[in-house]
């Protein structure tokens, strides 16, 4: 016999997240013709999950648990936005409205998966796993080529210069050196060609 209000929860948290299409990045499409929305970076995350996991640190990663990670790690901005990587500002009270978020989001799910998708939300945020390192990577490399392949659109509007850009992207590092030290030359391309102020 079916478990209806498991499934019904289900839904609705299947219902509730088609909020993310419409949570937009500040992160140019590569036609330049809009912003990415969360959604489609978290797809564009998993396809890089997949493709590139040769260059994870950690030889013999749970690629289904860094699928999870980078599929649910952008929901709690349905609640809290996006905060720009490089916004001072609304960094400051970030971290407070995405655990608020993620308190009522999660919540609406059956508390096993509740647990689970949490838990997958705090590892990402954590850093403390080979898994989510790697996510990480992965995560400041994504707006990194979109960057770069846009000729510096969003790090032109915004007067983002390379210290900055450099310093968000080091703990890539951690979770893959050689993605880390392939974002560092595309950073500093970026300057010689005048997409980044230095």
């Amino acid at each position: 016999m079916i478990d209806t209000e498991r499934l019904d929860r289900q839904i609705g948290f299947i219902l509730e997240i088609d909020k993310l299409k419409r949570v937009f990045r500040r992160t140019w499409l590569l036609d330049k013709s809009r912003l990415e929305n969360d959604a489609e970076h978290s797809w564009h995350l998993a396809v890089m999950a997949v493709l590139l996991l040769e260059y994870a640190e950690e030889p013999r990663l749970d690629l289904l648990r860094v699928l999870k990670m980078v599929l649910v790690h952008d929901l709690v901005e349905i609640d809290a936005g996006d905060t720009y990587a490089y916004d001072a500002q609304g960094a400051l009270d970030q971290q407070q409205r995405e655990r608020a978020a993620a308190e009522r989001i999660f919540s609406l799910l059956p508390p096993d998966q509740a647990v689970e998708i949490r838990g997958l939300w705090d590892e990402f945020e954590a850093r403390g796993t080979p898994e989510a390192r790697y996510a990480a990577a992965l995560d400041r490399l994504q707006p990194l080529l979109h960057n770069y392949h846009t000729q510096g659109k969003a790090w032109l509007q915004h007067a983002v210069c390379s210290a900055q850009v450099f310093r968000r992207n080091a703990p890539a590092a951690d979770g893959s050196p050689i993605l880390h030290e392939y974002a560092e030359g595309l950073i500093r391309r970026a300057v010689e060609k005048g997409y980044l102020a230095e």
